[in-house]
Formats: structure tokens, sequence, C-alpha cells
């Protein structure tokens, strides 16, 4: 069988949404410099960075900073936001890629700093750059069907160790040209955190109604990004291409049910200007409807939309209808509409 699938939402709508940011910034000319001996042999130019990925700076957490009490500290400013009371939160998700050991969940982290009741289901979802996405749709089928009241989705990267580790093998006299490329992706990244407050539309008008929900898998691309802490190796080429094709097989069937030619804003996961510039034209969408954080953010994982979005909030007017659009690697697609 082939297709999407599809979650319409009834009467869920998000509440808030609450971004912690790093206080190290660490420029693109930074990596080159800390890259010299690696780009001189290599014979490769500085500025790929800005040039071809469009990424001039991402953050870093400084000193006694750390991206699970980033997480806790995001959450705890989302629910302040919302005015919702900690003990009425049935379920917690983390959807973070970085994670300290493999076990316990970092979910536990979090659930224990942010004070949750021992009734709050808590766990990861681990779905690549897809999994705040996943967790918003989880979340509003659980509030949909009566399962619980509220839900807190949270999500906090940490690219800083990754990096180190592929500077210090790029600059290894045995790094070639074409590890160079493979490793390329892995400088974008950048860290951050985030949290949002789900719950009943009903009894929260004033919240952003969340639609729908659209996903769509092509995991015969499993095998073209590949990470862990010590290095992410990617064939860009053919994720680029393999990413194309889902999303806009994704996009074509979706439009047989719903028309998303003229929303108000689309959220685009986080890459590069390469990624933006081929989805824009590929779908026809409004290039000035389509915000971007990565040049100064970088690529943060599953908290780049959920990031962009909270960026964008203060132009948003009521009423206005806005599409998150992501790919993980795997390959999966997700789309989600909010009505603002």
């Amino acid at each position: 069988m082939t297709g999407n699938a599809m979650s319409v939402h009834d009467n869920v709508a998000l509440l808030s949404l609450a971004t912690i940011t790093p206080e190290r910034v660490t420029t693109s000319a930074d990596i080159d410099e800390r890259l010299a001996p690696a780009l001189q042999r290599l014979r490769l130019p500085s500025g790929l960075l800005q040039r071809v990925a469009g990424v001039h700076e991402r953050r870093n957490w400084a000193e006694g900073q750390s991206f699970d009490a980033a997480a806790v500290e995001a959450g705890d400013k989302a629910l302040a936001e919302a005015g919702v009371d900690r003990n009425r939160v049935g379920l917690m998700v983390n959807t973070s890629v970085t994670r300290k050991h493999l076990e316990p969940s970092v979910a536990v982290r979090i659930h224990h700093g942010l004070g949750l009741p021992s009734s709050a289901v808590n766990f990861d979802i681990a779905n690549a750059c897809l999994g705040f996405v996943n967790g918003m749709t989880l979340a509003a089928q659980l509030i949909d069907s009566g399962q619980i009241e509220y839900a807190v989705v949270v999500n906090g990267e940490d690219a800083d160790e990754i990096q180190v580790n592929t500077i210090e093998r790029l600059c290894r006299d045995t790094a070639t040209r074409a590890d160079f490329l493979r490793e390329f992706p892995t400088l974008t990244l950048g860290s951050g955190a985030v949290a949002a407050v789900l719950g009943r539309a009903d009894a929260h008008p004033a919240g952003h109604r969340i639609r729908r929900t659209v996903t769509r898998a092509a995991t015969q691309f499993n095998e073209l990004c590949v990470g862990g802490v010590n290095g992410m190796y990617t064939d860009a080429k053919a994720l680029l291409r393999g990413g194309m094709q889902l999303v806009m097989a994704a996009w074509r069937e979706a439009k047989q049910h719903v028309d998303w030619s003229a929303m108000d804003r689309y959220i685009l996961h986080q890459v590069s200007d390469v990624h933006t510039d081929a989805i824009v034209k590929a779908a026809k969408l409004d290039r000035s409807k389509v915000p971007t954080t990565y040049p100064r953010h970088g690529n943060v994982g599953p908290a780049s939309i959920p990031l962009t979005l909270a960026h964008e909030a203060n132009t948003l007017s009521p009423g206005d209808r806005v599409l998150l659009m992501g790919v993980g690697s795997g390959l999966n697609t997700a789309m989600m509409e909010l009505a603002w």
C-alpha cells in the first residue's frame, strides 16, 4: 500500500511555545579557522558554510548550560505562558536527538525537572528532525480521544560534541575530500531548546487550532544520513533528491483533500539555502512566506520547526493558516496545519 497517512484533529490547540537560546555563538568563520589545515591540504576554499549552506552562525551551550536543563527551562516557560497547572499534564514527550546515554530516557530527567505528576506518561520519541511534529501529533490524538487534558512536548539539542569530533577528524592527514563532503552537513548543526503546551481548543478559544497532520515514509533511503555523537555521515546529493521526491509525493496526494497552496506561512525544517530553495521551487511557494532561522541558528534538528514558528509568531494574526513542513533522515516527512 502506498500513499499518505492523515490525522484530522477536532479539538486541539497549541497554547504556548517557548524557546531557550544558547549564550555562545559559533560563527562559520570560526569553524573555517579551526578547519584551516584541512582546507589548505584538501585545496578547498573557506566560506563554504556561508556560500553553499547559507549558515553564518549557530549557537552552542556555554559552560554550565546543558541541553536537558534547557529543555526543562523551556517546559517551565511554556507552562507558565499557557497558564496550565502542571498537575493536569497527562503526557510529556521528549523529542531530542541528543542524549547523554541510551537509558534511561531523556524524558525521565525532564519529567522530574518539570515536577510533573506521577500520572503523567513520559517517554522519548526519536525520529530524527521530525520528532517534534510527531510528538505534537501524538499529543493531539490523545487529547482528541479524551485520554489526557494537557501535553508538553519538549526538545533540547547539543551540537557541540559532534562538531568538535568532526573537525578533529577532518584535520587528520588521512581525511579526504570525500570525507569532507560526507561530513559537511554536520558543521551546519546548532544547539537550542524548545517546548510546546497543547490542550483542548474548546477550553482555550485563544489557542492556535491544530487542524491536521499528513505523514509519508520512504524508508528505502534509510542509509543516506547516519549519525551518532562521534559523527554524522551524509550523502547530501542523494538525500536532497530522495527528500524532494518524498515531500512532493506527499504534497501532491494531500492536495486531493486539502488546499495548501495559499497558506499565510510555511515553516520548513531549517537545513540550508539549497534545501529551502528546492522546496520553494518544487511546491511553487511564495518565498516571502517562508521564514528562515538557519542563517543564525543552523540546523537545530527537531527543534528547528518550532524554533522558527516561535520566531515568526509575532508576525502572525488570528486566523492565519500555517503549515509546518519537515523531512527527517530515514526518510520520513510530516506536514501539520495550524489555524493561528
